[in-house]
């Protein structure tokens, strides 16, 4: 089906046109379209326009409005202050509008990008042999929801997950296992991936604490991960058995979290390690990176630390080993060259700003980026404590993933067994999962990535508010209706006059594409949040003040029942995007 332009479009093009006959050298001029409450919308670009003219912009306004073709889509044109146009649009304009738009069962009309890209997106990195944790939240919520954005508007997305698979921490913790073999089960013996993981996690703790007290046993872990990178096969096969049962607990996690995680997509750092040394080559002699005591570095003159000394990112150490920072620029290397990427983003804790500031500039001086090519790093700040506190256990410890998710849906369950009515236990559990857990990626994703936000369970099921849960029930409430409707269908009226709960909802509506298309372009979830919820509180007042099934006429029922139905597909086609389920019972 063909796309639907919005309303929003179609008067912006309609004042341009009518900008362009009254004054012929602003051909092209942006009109400055915006949503106002002292009309429909309000156009301020005339202002600019004027002065630039040295005209005056009251009566160019006017002589824009004489030049304004109606064609049933405007229905008023008021010039305002020193030059605005408030602008009205007819309530058949509106109709139609969303009656083709409901036309479109996949899409909604939304159109998708005309020359889409291909954006690698890397998120949801959690370390092998460690339990996830609070930490290990924001990136793989956010980076999920970007993704369902991106995907909407056509963009080709490939996911990228950089777990911690390699390093000096494998070399202790398979010297200890080699060492303390009784401490280690048989592979295959633990009952699920979260026993698996919580044993790798007791003796990676184990392995640290010998690591830092014990010269001897450090020095035998350093030889250790010489053992690993050169491919002895006893140590790299029990490296390959704690990749595995990571795995299988990454799965475990994922599906709590309600995320598709893709085994082909999983790349850790490991996956680099062959491409590191032609990194380190071509960037010594291409210039791009120096050699500084032994080391391969990149400097820059903005980036200082003390003393006003220069900080460098370090590609290659001394003793000839590689860091981050050279798997990081490989990584690039390959996502470019090996992927076609046209762009790269990084859903990764703001403390790592820096480093990626300078893997992104050493990466553009070596030509890997350029105007073809971005790279985004979408720095997300913490998760705090409803006390406004770093999120830890009552015993100081960080809080197992896992448990903050079990305690969401266990929360969920208690609002939704207050709310049910006709739900047997099992639909109660169901959808105690769909709601608790769609509450802690909303409460994440309806802030700003980069500020910091409090997680309050409290706050976060509750059914008034901006939350998950009140825009859950906003659609089941509108699923009610529809199913006490019977054989009445929903229809759109076209000739209807609609009340002014019917036009602001109707507006609203028609803006779900361009609030995606402008979301995902500024990798800002948190304005299709935002979208979501205001639309919520839209159909909230209009079902107060505009009755339903008792409307005055079958006419006006069809066509409130067709809004309803089109406010419950945008919600549900939105909260999707968004990585968030809409029960159809609450």
């Amino acid at each position: 089906m063909a796309p639907v332009p919005s309303i929003t479009a179609s008067v912006n093009a309609r004042l341009a046109d009518a900008l362009t006959s009254a004054l012929p050298e602003a051909g092209g001029a942006d009109p400055l379209l915006r949503r106002s409450d002292r009309a429909d919308y309000q156009a301020n670009g005339i202002l600019a326009l004027a002065k630039k003219a040295k005209a005056n912009p009251r009566e160019l306004a006017t002589q824009v409005v004489e030049k304004i073709a109606n064609g049933g889509l405007i229905a008023d044109v008021e010039v305002s202050g020193p030059g605005f146009l408030n602008v009205t649009v007819t309530d058949r304009a509106i109709t139609e509008t969303l009656a083709a738009r409901a036309a479109d069962t996949d899409r909604l009309g939304v159109p998708t990008k005309p020359e889409p890209g291909v954006t690698v997106i890397d998120y949801a990195q959690p370390n092998v042999a460690k339990e996830m944790h609070v930490g290990h939240l924001r990136s793989a919520v956010i980076g999920d929801a970007l993704r369902g954005m991106l995907d909407f508007t056509g963009e080709r997305t490939i996911g990228r997950h950089h777990i911690g698979d390699w390093g000096t921490q494998f070399g202790m913790l398979i010297q200890y296992v080699i060492e303390h073999p009784d401490e280690l089960p048989a592979a295959g013996t633990d009952a699920d991936g979260e026993q698996a993981m919580s044993t790798l996690n007791r003796i990676y703790k184990a392995s640290r604490a010998v690591f830092d007290a014990d010269e001897d046993f450090k020095e035998r872990a350093r030889k250790r991960v010489v053992a690993l990178q050169s491919g002895d096969k006893e140590t790299l096969d029990l490296w390959q058995r704690f990749v595995d049962e990571s795995k299988v607990y990454f799965y475990s996690v994922f599906e709590k979290l309600d995320m598709e995680i893709r085994d082909d997509e999983i790349v850790g750092e490991s996956a680099y390690n062959d491409g590191m040394p032609e990194t380190a080559r071509i960037l010594e002699e291409t210039g791009v990176a120096v050699r500084s005591d032994g080391a391969l570095v990149v400097f820059f003159d903005d980036i200082k630390g003390k003393d006003d000394q220069p900080v460098p990112l370090i590609v290659q150490k001394a003793d000839g080993g590689f860091g981050y920072a050279a798997s990081d620029l490989t990584a690039i290397r390959n996502r470019v060259t090996d992927l076609d990427a046209t762009s790269l983003l990084y859903v990764v804790d703001v403390r790592q700003s820096l480093h990626f500031k300078m893997v992104f500039e050493t990466a553009r001086r070596a030509g890997w980026l350029s105007d073809e090519v971005s790279a985004h790093n979408m720095a997300y700040g913490t998760v705090l404590g409803a006390d406004g506190k770093p999120f830890k256990t009552r015993a100081g410890e960080t809080v197992r993933l896992e448990d903050l998710l079990d305690e969401a849906v266990q929360r969920a369950a208690e609002v939704v067994r207050e709310k049910a009515r006709d739900l047997t236990e099992d639909e109660i559990q169901e959808r105690a999962a769909q709601v608790g857990i769609g509450a802690v990626k909303y409460a994440d994703l309806s802030t700003s990535p980069s500020r910091d936000y409090k997680f309050d369970l409290d706050q976060m099921v509750s059914l008034n508010g901006d939350t998950s849960v009140y825009l859950q029930y906003a659609y089941a409430r509108i699923q009610s209706i529809l199913r006490k409707a019977g054989s009445t269908a929903p229809a759109a009226h076209a000739e209807l006059e609609l009340a002014p709960a019917e036009r602001a909802l109707g507006l609203h509506l028609d803006a779900f594409g361009d609030t995606v298309f402008e979301a995902a372009a500024e990798y800002a979830p948190h304005k299709l949040a935002a979208y979501l919820y205001q639309l919520a509180s839209l159909y909230t007042s209009f079902y107060d003040k505009c009755p339903v099934l008792k409307a005055d006429s079958t006419e006006q029922v069809e066509n409130r029942l067709f809004l309803c139905d089109l406010t419950a597909r945008t919600l549900h086609r939105g909260m999707a995007l968004l990585g968030i389920r809409t029960p159809e019972k609450l």
